[in-house]
């Protein structure tokens, strides 16, 4: 199985530099062969292909020495990468290839010749790099990314073979249900409740002061550059938070179940209320699924999204009956057939478990509508086998 270990890593100054100019290299490469793919497309229909830029590199080095000074294999990998960002998009899993700056996250990877020596990364044209490797590096390294973060921290994902085949999925053992939220980040179907820790608001003074402070300096000044990393340390520390939250949480949740069922929601339709836009974009719903997704399947336990449209909050769970209509700012209610009294999430978070065991005992992937789930666009649903 394929794993990735990320590090921090501390370049001297000189290592810096040198790193410097490999992101400016790549990063002009990646501009120029974009530019020209659009350029050949009006022209003729077409685009370019991963050899046709390829092609170019033993010219363009010789007409610019500058290009020279980055290990080849890293440009290179720029041409795969471009070639894989435009098959993406024709195929509906990313937006069109854009330019890239040198103010956002800069980054570069070595596909090959790269070695971890203790706690040093022996980087080819660039020395050995100090980092703190926090776990054992255990496989055949396949490829090393390194990359320069906004508030001037650098970085280092290194992706592992480690040998081991992929662990047989099984679906006996415990089953749970879950339901995502803004006030209470998780409801699961045994009712336990998780509130949203808010990363964003009990920071949003010191971020305001900062974005205040960045606002008023000399575009191009240094005391601008400084008040510019000032603000990229604070949206770097929320994030940090927000991460360990959702890794401690998804990993807790996949250690105590065998089967996970959540919704498939819509969050880029979500974002469009103007009142709730700012709290469904800081909560990370995504990386949320995206966690519980990879670590259930290397644990060998089975991940389920059920559809957006299957109404999880309008059903009563013990007699199935659905309600017509259920605002938002009702938090419970109850069912006018068989009289229970429900807890909004509490009950939606059951029925999402119901209709994932159902969905799993089917043995197909159908949704709550009867139709197979076999989007055209976006990532694929987990209830679809490959």
């Amino acid at each position: 199985m394929l794993k990735v270990v990320k590090i921090r890593i501390y370049p001297t100054q000189e290592q810096e530099i040198s790193l410097g100019k490999s992101f400016g290299c790549a990063r002009w490469l990646w501009n120029r062969f974009l530019a020209q793919n659009n350029e050949v497309y009006k022209e003729t229909g077409k685009g370019l292909s991963r050899f046709d830029y390829q092609k170019q590199l033993p010219q363009l080095k010789k007409e610019l020495e500058w290009l020279s000074e980055v290990y080849s294999q890293c440009l290179q990998v720029v041409c795969l990468n471009l070639s894989r960002a435009f098959i993406n998009f024709f195929e509906g899993r990313a937006r069109y290839p854009r330019f890239k700056s040198k103010h956002g996250r800069q980054s570069i990877t070595y596909p090959q010749n790269v070695k971890v020596e203790g706690n040093y990364l022996k980087v080819p044209k660039v020395g050995n790099i100090f980092g703190k490797i926090h776990r054992e590096v255990v496989g055949k390294l396949k490829s090393v990314t390194l990359s320069k973060n906004p508030d001037g921290k650098y970085d280092a994902s290194l992706l592992l073979e480690d040998g081991v085949s992929a662990v047989t999925r099984k679906s006996d053992g415990q089953a749970i249900g879950l339901d995502l939220g803004l006030t209470d980040f998780v409801v699961t179907s045994d009712s336990t409740k998780i509130k949203q820790p808010r990363w964003m608001r009990k920071r949003e003074r010191n971020l305001k002061r900062k974005q205040q402070n960045l606002a008023r300096k000399v575009k191009g000044s240094k005391s601008r550059d400084k008040a510019r990393r000032l603000v990229a340390k604070t949206h770097s520390r929320i994030a940090r938070c927000r991460e360990d939250f959702l890794h401690k949480l998804s990993r807790k949740i996949v250690n105590k179940n065998q089967v996970i069922v959540v919704e498939d929601l819509h969050v880029k339709g979500m974002v469009q209320n103007p009142n709730l836009s700012k709290a469904i974009s800081q909560v990370g719903w995504g990386m949320f699924c995206t966690m519980l997704k990879y670590k259930a399947e290397a644990a060998g336990k089975i991940y389920l999204e059920v559809s957006r449209f299957f109404p999880s909050s309008k059903t009563c769970h013990v007699c199935l009956n659905v309600v017509g209509s259920l605002p938002l700012d009702i938090r419970s209610w109850t069912c006018s057939s068989c009289a229970t009294s429900h807890d909004r999430d509490i009950n939606a978070a059951i029925n999402i478990r119901n209709e994932g065991l159902r969905i799993l005992a089917s043995g197909t992937g159908a949704t709550a509508e009867g139709v197979s789930v076999s989007p055209k666009r976006g990532r694929k649903k987990s209830t679809v086998e490959a």
